[in-house]
C-alpha cells in the first residue's frame, strides 16, 4: 500500500534529495553503495524500474496520485510518497522544471568493461564529454541507432546526473554503460583503456577532423565485425594521443564551409551510418 505523506515542512531532511543536495552529494563517492540519483517523469522512472533500480521515495503533485503516477506508485510499493499541490511544490527549488513526478533511487553498481562489451558489435567511447546535456543526447542516439554499449573516460559527466537522465529520456537505463576506470579494468586513458578495448576484439575509429581521415561512408568501417566509435570533448575534440592510437580516423562530410557538428549531433550521424548491418 502506498505511504502518502503530505508536505508541510519544506526543511524536512527527506526532501533534501530533491531540493538541496548537489549532484556530487547524491553521487556519494566515499560510500558509493549509498549513492542516489533522481529520475523525472513516469516514463523515465518506469525505465529505471525495468532496469532493476531500487526506489527510495517519490515526490509528486497530488493530482498525479490517481493519474499518471498511479502505476509507478504501485510498482514502488511501500516507499514514501511525498505530495502537495503544484503551487506548494514550486517552493522546492527546481520543481517547476520537472514533469510533476520525481523518484529518488539508489545507484546500481557499475558493470565491468568486459560485461558491457560482451556480445557487443558496436560500442561508443566518450572521451572527456563533460556536458550532461550532450551525454544524455548521445545515450538517446546510441539506444535508438544500434549501439550496444557506452564506455566513458573518468572525466566525462556521469550519465546518472539528473539532466543527463532527463535528456536521454531514460535510455541511460536501457543501454549498458560503465566508466573506463572502475578500479579493476584499467587505470588510464587512452593507453590501458585502448589496449583493453582491443583485447576485447574491437577495432577503433576516432571521430575527428584530420587530413588523414576517411569519411564515415568508407565501407571498411561498416565491414568491421566489432567497432568502437570514439568521440571527444565539446571544445577540443579527441586528444592527439587517442587519434594516433586508433585503427581509423573518420569524419562526417560537411557542406557550406561548416567544419564540424556538436558532439551530440555528430554522434547521431555516426551511429546511423556505422551501426547499420
Amino acid at each position: 500500500m502506498a505511504h502518502i505523506i503530505e508536505i508541510t515542512d519544506f526543511s524536512a531532511s527527506a526532501l533534501d534529495i530533491y531540493a538541496r543536495l548537489t549532484e556530487n552529494q547524491l553521487l556519494n563517492r566515499h560510500e558509493p553503495e549509498k549513492g542516489m540519483f533522481i529520475a523525472e517523469s513516469p516514463k523515465v522512472i518506469g525505465r529505471a524500474l525495468d532496469a532493476g533500480c531500487k526506489p527510495v521515495s517519490l515526490l509528486l503533485e497530488r493530482r498525479h496520485i490517481a493519474g499518471q503516477a498511479r502505476e509507478i506508485i504501485a510498482r514502488c510499493q511501500d516507499v514514501p510518497v511525498y505530495t502537495a499541490d503544484f503551487d506548494v511544490l514550486t517552493q522546492l527549488t527546481g520543481f517547476q522544471l520537472t514533469r510533476g513526478v520525481l523518484c529518488a533511487m539508489l545507484r546500481p553498481p557499475l558493470p565491468t568493461v568486459q560485461e558491457v562489451c560482451e556480445g557487443a558489435r558496436r560500442v561508443v567511447v566518450l572521451e572527456n564529454v563533460m556536458n550532461p546535456t550532450n551525454v544524455g543526447a548521445i545515450f538517446r542516439s546510441a539506444a535508438a541507432l544500434g549501439m550496444d554499449g557506452v564506455l566513458l573516460t573518468p572525466s566525462s559527466s556521469n550519465p546518472l546526473y539528473r539532466r543527463a537522465i532527463r535528456v536521454s529520456m531514460g535510455t541511460v537505463f536501457q543501454i549498458p554503460w560503465t566508466f573506463l576506470d572502475t578500479g579493476q579494468d584499467t587505470e588510464g586513458w587512452p593507453g590501458p583503456g585502448m589496449a583493453l578495448i582491443r583485447d576485447l576484439g574491437f577495432k577503433t575509429v576516432a571521430m575527428a577532423l584530420s587530413d588523414h581521415a576517411v569519411t564515415i561512408e568508407d565501407p571498411r568501417l561498416r565491414q568491421e565485425e566489432k567497432l568502437a566509435i570514439i568521440m571527444g570533448t565539446e571544445g577540443d575534440g579527441l586528444s592527439e594521443e587517442t587519434i594516433a592510437g586508433c585503427d581509423y580516423t573518420a569524419r562526417i562530410p560537411m557542406a557550406h564551409g561548416v567544419d564540424s557538428l556538436n558532439v551530440a549531433s555528430a554522434s547521431a550521424v555516426a551511429f546511423w551510418q556505422l551501426g547499420r548491418h
